[in-house]
């Protein structure tokens, strides 16, 4: 959705009781396969070594190849899904906008892990026409070991006016990976999510001193250093191919008229797409991608991709302190495609050796 298409007012008085607090844990587990690391690992383009190759995941620490920092975002597509069929149906599909995102991470995912999910409407809040929703997941593997704590924050339109042109994309244009509605009366009912209490996430009270091995050490660095720059292009086929491996199948990125029909000017690159290769830029520096921490984005641009020509997307980083009792750095990190900046804010807390 466009930061700049316009919506009919919500109806207020349809606005049904907010489902805010409620939790849910996804029913089937995830099991993250190998080929599935490495594909994901092509479509961020994220050439470390570790999320494509046993042996040096091996010299890593870890028994089986790595999936990079922003993986978790294919395994909560089926929670997100879920919750916008049924908790959450009141919005329209189509005038959906992320805003936030952030990964906590605790211990990587590896090939061979069955990830179990929960997830949770942490708040719903209102301003004017938007209501801004904050999803909060925690993803935990066969040993029962929380892997991944995060958030997405979402605004949406309630009750707003479709415009009809809309219907036609979603049933001409969007990847066909979802029966029609006519289709829906046959199936079994949806029973994806399991409610649960309205109790928080369970989050680890701390994090574990796990070694890191990383090129930079924690007493060479100052803060106000610079990370030298980073540049990647984008083309429609890596759109596509994102798409594809990711799950995110909204057609403003990979149809002109899908874009236009939400205010864009042309086929733009998906903000995860944009956050994965930011990781991909870390982990170049710092040589060990289990070394991030933490990362949290608030997307403020878009990367505009012409049928014809490649886009250039360029990060900077700069680190805005350091903690000497953790070996941590904060890293501030910047990007920009044809001068416009991709972010409000970016920031990754990382471990250093």
């Amino acid at each position: 959705m466009s930061r700049h298409q316009t919506m009919a007012q919500p109806d207020t008085d349809k606005v049904p009781a907010t489902p805010a607090g409620q939790r849910f844990r996804i029913r089937d587990h995830y099991e993250v396969g190998r080929e599935k690391v490495r594909e994901f690992a092509r479509a961020v383009q994220n050439h470390h070594a570790a999320h494509h190759q046993g042996d040096s995941a091996h010299a890593l620490g870890y028994p089986a190849i790595i999936a990079p920092p922003t993986f978790a975002s294919v395994i909560g597509m089926t929670g997100t899904r879920a919750l916008l069929d049924s908790v959450l149906a009141d919005y329209d599909l189509s005038q959906f906008l992320q805003t936030d995102q952030i990964f906590e991470s605790y211990r990587p995912i590896l090939a061979g892990d069955r990830i179990h999910s929960e997830i949770a409407i942490e708040s719903i809040r209102r301003f004017g026409d938007n209501d801004f929703l904050v999803v909060r997941f925690a993803l935990s593997n066969q040993h029962d070991e929380i892997a991944i704590v995060g958030s997405t924050t979402i605004a949406a339109r309630r009750g707003a006016e479709v415009d009809a042109n809309m219907t036609d994309v979603i049933e001409n244009i969007m990847m066909q990976g979802r029966p029609a509605e006519s289709d829906t009366a046959t199936l079994p009912h949806d029973d994806t999510l399991i409610p649960l209490d309205s109790s928080p996430l369970t989050e680890p009270a701390h994090y574990e001193n796990i070694p890191v091995h990383t090129l930079p050490a924690f007493d060479e660095l100052a803060p106000g250093d610079q990370l030298p720059g980073g540049i990647f292009r984008l083309t429609r086929g890596d759109l596509a191919n994102y798409a594809g491996v990711s799950g995110d199948a909204n057609p403003i990125h990979f149809s002109d008229y899908a874009a236009q029909l939400v205010g864009l000017p042309t086929v733009v690159a998906h903000g995860m797409l944009t956050m994965g290769l930011a990781s991909g830029y870390l982990t170049s520096w710092l040589g060990d991608p289990t070394a991030i921490r933490k990362f949290s984005v608030r997307f403020s641009g878009f990367v505009p991709v012409a049928a014809d020509a490649a886009s250039t997307v360029e990060f900077t980083g700069r680190i805005k302190s350091l903690d000497p009792d953790t070996r941590t750095a904060t890293i501030m990190l910047g990007g920009t495609s044809a001068g416009r900046k991709l972010f409000g804010r970016a920031l990754a807390e990382v471990r250093l050796r």
